[in-house]
């Protein structure tokens, strides 16, 4: 597992709640997960994300990766929580590596039912926790509405509107750091 730094931050949960208990009862909900993710989101659906992110990203420099995984690898599952894996993720996708620190992750769990949102240390100096808990309070009302492609489509909105208030630099010559297509994962 990739280790971040102070770099990095999870805005949905304060930092002094990191403490992960192990759980068996974790890893054999994600075993016996049957994947879907696929079935959640069809090609079109991962085509207008790509879109909705192409168009969050107009205006500043913010960087925005889209992640979605249908369960936790189970050699994982037992030690590690979604706001983990989102961090791993966050790492090991390079989303942190951006010229102006100014990387969003934007992961959901389908699994676990549940969203995450890593921003980068420039970004977290702009912004505050309560628009990023805000913005996973509503994918997570969608998500059980079962309305998919519209609540992963109108939280990257709703990210790029608040990168457009909080973290507007010069854009003149502003490159696509990041792919706009979802990862889709298991």
């Amino acid at each position: 597992m990739v280790t971040t730094t102070d770099t990095t931050a999870i805005v949905t949960q304060p930092k002094t709640e990191e403490v992960n208990q192990p759980s068996f009862k974790r890893w054999l909900k994600h075993f016996l997960y049957m994947p879907a993710t696929k079935r959640y989101f069809s090609k079109q659906d991962q085509t207008a994300i790509a879109q909705a992110v192409t168009e969050a990203e107009c205006g500043h420099v913010g960087e925005i990766q889209v992640v979605i995984e249908g369960h936790l690898p189970v050699n994982q599952a037992y030690f590690q929580n979604t706001r983990m894996r989102a961090r791993q993720l966050f790492a090991e996708l390079g989303v942190w590596d951006t010229e102006y620190n100014s990387g969003v992750l934007l992961y959901i769990n389908l699994c676990e039912r549940k969203v995450e949102i890593v921003i980068d240390r420039g970004i977290q100096k702009a912004t505050e926790q309560s628009v990023w808990d805000e913005i996973c309070q509503k994918i997570i009302a969608q998500l059980a509405q079962k309305q998919f492609r519209l609540a992963v489509v109108t939280g990257i909105e709703s990210m790029g509107e608040v990168l457009n208030q909080f973290y507007v630099q010069s854009v003149k010559d502003k490159n696509n750091e990041l792919a706009n297509q979802p990862i889709i994962l298991g």
